[in-house]
């Protein structure tokens, strides 16, 4: 391997990063982390119409409802983040 190849695959995986935050870098918290996989499950079940009428007869809920509660569930998917160390 040469450092031209090197520098391309830092290059696109800095690219991705820039691009799609969910893909994380060295410097993403533990919570940061689990909030994005939250939130793109979410998204992901809003976004899948079956997977949402799955869900809805599950718990018994109108689709809609179902929509609504995740969407709300978006917002703070994993509660209020840690407090910061001012170290």
């Amino acid at each position: 391997m040469q450092a031209s190849d090197r520098f391309n695959i830092n290059s696109q995986l800095e690219h991705l990063q820039a691009k799609y935050v969910g893909t994380g870098h060295a410097d993403v918290s533990r919570f940061e982390w689990a909030v994005n996989i939250q939130r793109d499950s979410y998204a992901s079940y809003v976004g899948h119409y079956p997977l949402l009428a799955y869900f809805a007869v599950a718990e018994n809920e109108s689709i809609g409802r179902e929509k609504y509660n995740f969407m709300q569930k978006m917002l703070l998917p994993c509660g209020l983040p840690p407090e910061k160390d001012e170290d």
